[in-house]
């Protein structure tokens, strides 16, 4: 069935590329940013990738009926815990046409059914995926209904959608903080919330400059409006004289816009465009080419600046001291967290996990990347022969 959606979704390139040009072309008159834009935008080579991850998704073990573990009781009863779908999940997300088929290909895996709320900018392009995938469905001898979309842009009915507690088992808003509050005060349904991502990464003063010059301009540049790129670079003050100005001659090579306080800029000459940081940058996802500089005292210094302004998403240190690589591995507390690589990696396709649902920055009942195990729930099962409780 997921080969023949991956299949039906290379035929009808055209049709949805179409559809896509249509949802751009609206999107770029209605002045949405060109980070967003980026995030709309479908070409050949994406959809390829996205019907590629549906493939990957088939060659995954299935987790529905896995036992995770059981035994025998001493009442002579036989327990086992086992993988069960969760039922219906519902998705609200933004302008980002890769979700519809990303969550459609994990909830058919794991035998969920799907509603999908897409944003005004891609409904367009939504409609047209979600007719090849119930195309291939029907194709299937499967219920179309499996995989539905809300194609009606108002507003108002993201607000029915949360009290739909009777039909909806799990919600998962992918999209700006502004629908995660709604969705988290608003929602009788239970609520996964994540993908907002200002990344660290922290430059300790014995990382080595060539490699970590490398890893930074893929965590920022390879694709600069996903939620795990980049926003914040941490340099220790002790290597921040040799760092900063040849961080600066490579970033302009890479078109990356730095913000620095006075005392950095005082370091960080050299050709790349160069602007005043603002406090409340700190906060917030550039999703563009533009990349905090802050220079700390040392590791305690970096992961409290973590813990302040960062998202529970992805942070990374640079480092070859080992016993501060386990400091901020054990003291940072993020969905992912990395020694000596990009953050990019915070992705299921990376992780191995095929398609993604979302990437949670909460706790219960996923963290991370959500591949095909965080849209299961468990159930017990009791095996006996007319065994009672005494």
């Amino acid at each position: 069935m997921l080969e023949k959606i991956a299949d039906e979704l290379e035929s009808q390139t055209e049709t949805i590329l179409s559809a896509n040009a249509q949802d751009v072309a609206q999107a770029r008159e209605n002045g949405l940013s060109d980070a967003m834009l980026d995030r709309l935008a479908l070409t050949p080579a994406r959809l390829k990738s996205i019907a590629d991850d549906v493939r990957q998704v088939c060659h995954l073990t299935d987790p529905v009926g896995q036992v995770i573990d059981g035994g025998l009781l001493d009442s002579g009863l036989r327990l086992e815990r086992r993988r069960v779908p969760l039922g219906v999940i519902g998705v609200i997300y933004e302008a980002r046409p890769n979700v519809t088929v990303d969550v459609a290909s994990l909830c058919l895996k794991t035998g969920n059914a799907v509603i999908l709320r897409g944003g005004k900018e891609t409904h367009r392009t939504n409609a047209a995926t979600v007719r090849v995938i119930q195309k291939a469905l029907k194709a299937c001898g499967l219920p179309e209904a499996a995989v539905q979309a809300i194609d009606n842009p108002d507003r108002s009915l993201v607000n029915e959608m949360l009290r739909m507690d009777k039909y909806i088992d799990m919600l998962i808003p992918r999209g700006g903080a502004g629908l995660h509050k709604l969705c988290r005060e608003q929602s009788t349904i239970p609520v996964i919330t994540g993908g907002i991502g200002v990344c660290h990464i922290f430059v300790d003063s014995s990382a080595e400059i060539a490699p970590a010059l490398e890893i930074i301009v893929n965590a920022k540049t390879q694709r600069p409006s996903t939620c795990n790129t980049v926003e914040t670079l941490l340099v220790h003050q002790d290597i921040a004289e040799r760092f900063l100005p040849v961080l600066s001659q490579q970033m302009a090579e890479s078109g990356v816009t730095l913000h620095g306080d006075e005392r950095v800029m005082q370091i960080m000459k050299g050709p790349a465009k160069r602007i005043p940081l603002k406090q409340e940058e700190l906060d917030n996802e550039f999703l563009s080419l533009d990349l905090n500089v802050v220079m700390v005292m040392n590791i305690d210094h970096a992961i409290n600046h973590i813990r302040e302004h960062g998202t529970q998403h992805s942070d990374a240190i640079l480092t070859c001291d080992m016993h501060n690589a386990a400091r901020f591995v054990n003291e940072v507390d993020s969905a992912a967290v990395y020694v000596n690589a990009s953050t990019r990696f915070t992705d299921g396709g990376q992780f191995g996990l095929g398609a993604e649902v979302a990437v949670s920055t909460q706790k219960l009942h996923a963290r991370g990347p959500m591949g095909l195990e965080a849209l299961t729930t468990y159930k017990w099962i009791g095996f006996g022969d007319g065994t009672i409780r005494a």
